[in-house]
């Protein structure tokens, strides 16, 4: 058991500063600070005030690495616990990428049972860009309802000259696989979708949508500010249904890329709803730049303490404003979990998981990360 004291608490909703009692990987408790319950907890630690917030949800990371456009050298490794710690990171969801050809979705399964071993909460889409699409059991339903780790399907790529160009019908029954496997699994199903910067990168969502009446909240378009041409036509397609925002792309390609804090603050003002609007770090997958004639130029990779930094930004910005404060918080804590059905992540509530970030007075870095009720960073230590 920890007992966390004088926290001032962002469920990701303000609620002042209270206690919170930490029994096994569950939140038991969260009293006021002058409540005189007589707990013996383990551990105590007193934050002084600090702000407590969810842990951060990766929606989309290459766990066990990605990449390889520019041959076998540029193959980029997979992610450390470190990484993930550094960004504020307690569930992720792993995927293949571009290479469902040479690497396979039981690397990046793996990758996530190892990440679990480790203290938090890991799971994967099956599949990768192309459709067909590979999977573990045959069949991208099997894979959802059956595997407790897989979660949906993805990312599939469209509007991209890396992907498998599918037409209406391939993308809307891989979404109906999707769907009744997490009918059957209950969870969410979802297609988590890359998007690239080929003209109208929407279209084929919007046809799944008029052809099949498949609602929105069936995909997670990604990447959605890797360009100004792709992010004009989120804060459209925003209205609808729910986009997400790269973060660990910005630092490489600053002059193309719109960055995600800077975006969050533009589709509010686009209206957008603030629940539409998700981040995720694309860490440890490859950020390859090509010529104009499709040649390889270059390639970076990025990570995901690029999620902490764009919520440090954003949460600058906003300043006291708790109204504001909230709203981004919920990019990468209640909004994500939602969609993805993860039911006990992303809030911090009574039965909820034991996930919780606790920042500095500085509100720029890390004090302690909590994962599963077990205390993985402490700064002091560091």
């Amino acid at each position: 058991m920890i007992l966390l004291k004088n926290c001032r608490v962002f469920s990701p909703t303000p609620q002042g500063t209270k206690d919170i009692l930490i029994a096994g990987e569950k939140i038991a408790a969260i009293v006021d600070r002058s409540s005189t319950v007589d707990w013996q907890p383990i551990e105590i630690i007193d934050v002084k005030g600090n702000w407590v917030l969810p842990g951060l949800i990766d929606s989309h990371a290459h766990i066990a690495g990605a990449g390889g456009e520019g041959g076998p050298a540029t193959r980029t490794g997979g992610l450390t616990i470190e990484q993930i710690f550094d960004g504020g990171i307690t569930t992720v969801v792993g995927c293949l990428g571009t290479d469902g050809i040479t690497r396979s979705v039981e690397s990046v399964l793996m990758k996530a049972k190892g990440l679990k071993e480790q203290g938090i909460s890991a799971y994967i889409y099956t599949g990768s860009y192309q459709i067909p699409t590979p999977t573990i059991t045959g069949s991208v339903s099997k894979d959802i309802a059956m595997i407790e780790e897989v979660i949906g399907v993805g990312e599939v790529a469209i509007a991209d000259h890396r992907s498998s160009f599918p037409n209406s019908e391939e993308f809307i029954k891989l979404s109906q696989e999707a769907k009744v496997g997490g009918m059957l699994g209950n969870k969410s199903g979802i297609v988590n979708v890359h998007l690239g910067d080929n003209s109208s990168p929407f279209a084929l969502i919007y046809r799944a949508a008029e052809q099949d009446g498949i609602h929105f909240t069936r995909f997670l378009p990604t990447h959605c500010n890797r360009s100004r041409k792709v992010f004009a036509e989120a804060k459209v397609y925003g209205k609808k249904g729910p986009i997400d925002l790269t973060t660990g792309s910005y630092p490489f390609y600053p002059d193309i890329v719109v960055k995600p804090s800077t975006a969050f603050f533009e589709l509010l003002d686009a209206g957008v709803p603030v629940e539409n609007i998700t981040f995720s770090s694309d860490a440890g997958g490859s950020l390859p730049q090509f010529d104009d004639k499709g040649n390889f130029v270059k390639i970076a990779t990025g990570l995901p303490v690029s999620m902490f930094d764009e919520l440090r930004d954003m949460l600058e910005k906003c300043r006291d404003d708790e109204k504001m404060i909230e709203a981004a918080l919920r990019t990468v804590t209640a909004n994500p979990a939602r969609l993805l059905k993860l039911e006990n992540k992303g809030t911090i509530k009574v039965g909820g998981d034991a996930d919780l970030l606790v920042l500095k007075k500085n509100r720029r870095e890390i004090d302690y990360l909590i994962a599963r009720g077990v205390l993985l960073r402490d700064q002091d230590k560091n």
